[in-house]
């Protein structure tokens, strides 16, 4: 009886050491093995010894006995639990119909507004019935030829009937130039960057667990301020210029962007080189339709001798210039998961950009503030030495480096902007005779095109104006319109408030307008003198003016 038991235990002892590393159908030889070699007794001895029940000792021993070659696979050919596609019929119609609602379903499924994970559809299928687990769900998505995808930018929407003419085109002129070694560019403004500790798209290598801190919110910094990329793409040399700006993308900006191009490295590669072919989109501050764009390129021809053309891409069609993905793209991965923490770190990042093919990037920060609202004229634009072709001459345009007459704006009006406020220039209200108020308006325009020039200057970091005095924004107020503010405040006592609605405008624009005026007053010399009659409100002013014969127009009488 002893003799068994030490058998039975040194089966037990080998099951357990040798049993984690087989199968089940080689666990089920292996005892029928022993079983058969123990003779009459056992398979019980053995059953007892692995723990398990006789029958399943008693089949190994038969698989044994059978003489069937090996199967190269654990179970018998359908064999383990049934599928529950198999078991459950409707269950592959019921997932196609939340997977393609527009197609095979109810247009008004559950699932329709929702994010179609793996997870929601098998909690979805499980409410309805068919009970399933996401896992399961993924096995039935890719054998019925689903996988993950993301949305596919192909639909271009409306198209220029002209759209693959001016490509042929712009192949055309890049060819022309390229094979007389003139140079061919392409440009274009990249995405704005705030700058500051925020999160940046992409992953880089760090420790387990420790990861760069980043800002929660995407507040841009007020300090910090924010990034602009403006990039030029030499086709031929594949380098990259990008001049980082820090205020607005204007036309001058992108054309100064140009002009450090130029500068640094197109006048060394191309020496000889008098033409320049330029590539753009149609929009932006490097658009077709903007005025500025060309004047601003006007003045670079005449400086550098260049004959400029430039060829737009139909609307629609940026993504087909070069800059962006063979420059815009690259600089995207060089600086991916990484805070843009300063302009230094943008700048210094771009300047690192690499490929395999070779591309050099160079960068530079430009800190100067260039002036929004530029508008230039008729005139002026006639006055451009500016070729269209033949071909889509709105698309493209050759600039030629000739000097050209800078039109002057017309003077700003000595009478107010809106002609139903003329009454109040009468010398009742402004307490001086017109010709001494011409002569003061003169006085005040001078000094203020001086002052306004000082300032611009500034901003624009101490470079000449490249467009036409006078143009710009037009003002809300004229000058003549602040005079008669700041006369109707500080002669006749009249409130700012009531002055707002008679032009139009907010309490807080008076005010600064009228502080404006009073500085170029005291310049001027010229000292208001406080009237015996004071006014509070606008019937005051109408009375005043009834009682000297002035006559108010019908609308400026019913608006107050």
């Amino acid at each position: 009886m002893g003799m068994l038991e030490g058998v039975e235990a040194a089966l037990a002892a080998k099951f357990q050491a040798l049993f984690p590393h087989l199968d089940e159908r080689q666990r089920r030889l292996a005892m029928g093995a022993e079983a058969r070699s123990l003779g009459h007794g056992g398979i019980r001895r053995v059953a007892r010894a692995a723990g398990v029940r006789e029958g399943t000792v008693s089949r190994g021993v038969a698989e044994l006995e059978s003489g069937v070659a090996p199967l190269g696979r654990v179970r018998r050919e359908g064999g383990g639990r049934k599928r529950a596609v198999d078991l459950d019929p409707g269950l592959r119609p019921a997932l196609l119909a939340l997977v393609e609602p527009d197609m095979r379903g109810d247009p008004m499924s559950p699932l329709r507004w929702t994010t179609k994970s793996t997870r929601h559809l098998a909690g979805e299928l499980t409410r309805q019935g068919h009970r399933i687990s996401a896992e399961t769900v993924a096995d039935l998505l890719r054998e019925e030829g689903f996988s993950l995808q993301g949305n596919a930018k192909t639909i271009e929407g409306k198209q220029h009937p002209d759209r693959d003419g001016q490509f042929r085109y712009i192949n055309e002129q890049a060819k022309e130039h390229q094979s007389t070694g003139d140079p061919v560019v392409s440009v274009d403004t990249k995405k704005k960057e705030v700058v500051g500790n925020y999160k940046n798209a992409g992953h880089e290598w760090h420790r387990e667990g420790e990861p760069v801190r980043v800002r929660t919110h995407d507040f841009p910094d007020p300090d910090l301020g924010k990034a602009i990329p403006y990039g030029i793409y030499d086709l031929a040399a594949n380098t990259g210029c990008v001049s980082v700006g820090t205020d607005h993308d204007t036309a001058a900006f992108a054309v100064e962007a140009i002009r450090r191009w130029w500068n640094s490295q197109g006048r060394g590669a191309y020496p000889y080189s008098r033409r320049l072919l330029i590539t753009a989109d149609a929009g932006g501050s490097n658009g077709y339709r903007t005025r500025a764009w060309k004047a601003e390129l006007a003045a670079l021809a005449l400086e550098t001798g260049l004959q400029i053309t430039v060829c737009h891409f139909p609307p629609g069609t940026s993504k087909w210039n070069k800059v962006e993905h063979r420059l815009f793209s690259h600089i995207t991965m060089s600086w991916r998961g990484r805070p843009l923490t300063s302009h230094e770190v943008i700048v210094n990042s771009i300047a690192a950009t690499t490929t395999r093919t070779g591309l050099t990037v160079h960068a530079e920060l430009d800190t100067t503030a260039y002036e929004t609202g530029v508008r230039i004229g008729e005139k002026q634009m006639d006055a451009l030495p500016l070729h269209r072709h033949e071909w889509h001459g709105d698309w493209n345009y050759t600039l030629r480096p000739e000097a050209y007459v800078q039109v002057s704006a017309a003077p700003r009006p000595l009478r107010p902007a809106h002609p139903d406020l003329a009454w109040l220039c009468h010398p009742c209200l402004t307490g001086m005779p017109a010709q001494e108020w011409d002569a003061l308006i003169t006085t005040l325009t001078a000094l203020h095109e001086d002052q306004r020039e000082e300032h611009l200057t500034k901003r624009r970091g101490n470079r000449p104006r490249l467009t036409a005095p006078g143009t710009g924004r037009r003002p809300m107020l004229t000058l003549a319109d602040r005079l008669l503010a700041t006369l109707l405040h500080h002669r006749l006592g009249f409130p700012q408030v009531a002055i707002a609605r008679l032009f139009s405008v907010t309490p807080f624009t008076i005010n600064r307008r009228i502080r404006d005026i009073r500085q170029l007053l005291d310049t001027a010399g010229h000292t208001v003198h406080p009237a015996d009659q004071r006014l509070a409100t606008l019937d005051d002013l109408h009375r005043l003016a009834n009682t000297a014969g002035i006559t108010i127009p019908t609308e400026i009488k019913t608006a107050s």
